[in-house]
């Protein structure tokens, strides 16, 4: 099958933006096996974290009724009321016990938070400023302009629209799609991962070790960040640096998974097999970022509908290079509508950074705040590529531009918040 053109970039490599871009491009260009997908039915109180597939509309009005705000007194009068004026108290109203009269102007009902007004009620007092004296009940002083009453359409009216197709559904979603009467949603299927692990040295973590062995990571790291970014379909195998024996996990995860990641294996030594591979089985559409860390990266195809990328080998690189290249193009393929990226924030250094002009980087950092309320990014000590524990306290990661020297404290810089929301 066609190769591309592999090295379009030269030594340096594709800018992340760019290297992104492409990558969006191509997903939504070129057909995959999640395109003609069937959507799933299923209970709302399920689908938290889940693409819609169709648009979500309010079949009623909510609340459907009009409703008092505050505990307190509904009047039968149209206009608003003055401190003096009096009303005969001729029932009650609560949210599960409504007053079923119509009331008149000079009477009242008391009413609690909740509760539907009656017919000839448009005006509520807060409890605050009535007097009551045997069954009549008087305003002490004046009261706002403001009603205390809840529309019928507050939340929504029947037919709007609640949510969008290609939205995905958080806490907040959800809740108000089932306050708006939604019990289920049609929503996309989530891509099924395939995950490939390489390396000659790597054993699994509980075994032995051998000289020059080392305990595996990449699996558990980026199988982790997977679920818990919301793709928890995730078959993962250990393979090593042999050309066949790699081939044929390639086929097999091909045959049953939309996706195929790979860590290792992608650079250009004697060992590295996946680009070849990737050119042998399918397409190449670019290989190497110009970025610190994650410069062996390649994306392209296995077959024709099959989209792979190849991650590094050290697994901080594998981590960084997964959220901002993965995370984004696995949302295009369940069909989100616009890809969710780590928001950015303009920070200042509380550590100081050494470093050289050259490649710009993303640089681990812990978020702390200054006195006065300034936030502030301290940068872990060692930022090496396989070192792991840089990730482990990382709240940032701090961009710092090709051209950038030593970074002092005090200097202002934009960082990639990691943390995410709840709702």
């Amino acid at each position: 099958m066609a190769t591309g053109n592999a090295e379009p970039y030269g030594r340096e490599g594709l800018a992340l933006d760019e290297a992104r871009q492409r990558i969006l491009d191509a997903l939504k260009a070129r057909p995959t096996r999640l395109t003609t997908v069937t959507p799933e039915l299923m209970p709302l109180r399920d689908a938290l974290g889940r693409v819609l597939a169709d648009a979500v509309k309010a079949p009623a009005d909510v609340p459907g009724f009009r409703a008092s705000i505050m505990d307190g007194y509904a009047l039968g009068q149209d206009c608003q009321p003055n401190a003096g004026d009096s009303w005969t108290l001729v029932g009650r109203s609560a949210p599960a016990d409504p007053y079923q009269q119509t009331l008149h102007r000079g009477e009242a009902i008391r009413i609690l938070t909740g509760a539907p007004l009656p017919q000839g009620a448009a005006w509520v007092l807060p409890q605050e400023l009535i007097a009551n004296q045997n069954g009549t009940i008087r305003l002490v002083k004046d009261a706002s302009s403001n009603p205390w009453i809840r529309p019928t359409d507050e939340e929504c009216s029947q037919g709007s629209l609640l949510l969008a197709s290609g939205d995905r559904l958080g806490v907040a979603d959800i809740g108000r799609a089932s306050s708006c009467g939604i019990s289920h949603v049609k929503v996309q299927r989530r891509p099924r991962i395939g995950l490939l692990v390489t390396g000659d040295e790597l054993v699994s973590p509980g075994e032995e070790r051998s000289n020059g062995a080392i305990w595996e990571s990449n699996s558990t790291l980026i199988r982790g960040m997977l679920e818990r970014l919301g793709y928890p379909a995730v078959d993962c195998r250990l393979v090593a640096d042999e050309c066949q024996l790699l081939k044929q996990a390639i086929l097999d995860l091909a045959a049953s998974c939309d996706v195929i990641v790979s860590t290792g294996g992608v650079s250009a030594g004697d060992s590295d097999w996946i680009r070849p591979l990737m050119q042998d089985l399918g397409q190449v559409e670019f290989w190497k970022l110009f970025l610190k860390p994650g410069r062996p990266f390649a994306f392209g195809w296995f077959g024709d509908a099959v989209p792979f990328f190849g991650l590094p080998g050290n697994p901080v690189a594998a981590t960084v290079t997964a959220l901002q290249l993965l995370w984004p193009a696995l949302q295009i393929l369940e069909g989100q509508s616009s890809p969710e990226l780590l928001p950015r924030m303009p920070v200042r250094l509380a550590t100081p950074y050494r470093r050289k002009p050259g490649r710009p980087e993303l640089a681990r950092a812990s978020l702390d705040c200054s006195p006065d309320g300034q936030l502030l990014a301290r940068i872990d000590g060692s930022q090496a590529s396989s070192r792991i524990g840089s990730l482990q306290n990382a709240d940032l990661l701090v961009e710092i531009p090709a051209d950038s020297g030593p970074l002092d404290i005090g200097q202002q810089v934009w960082a990639q918040l990691l943390r995410r929301r709840i709702l």
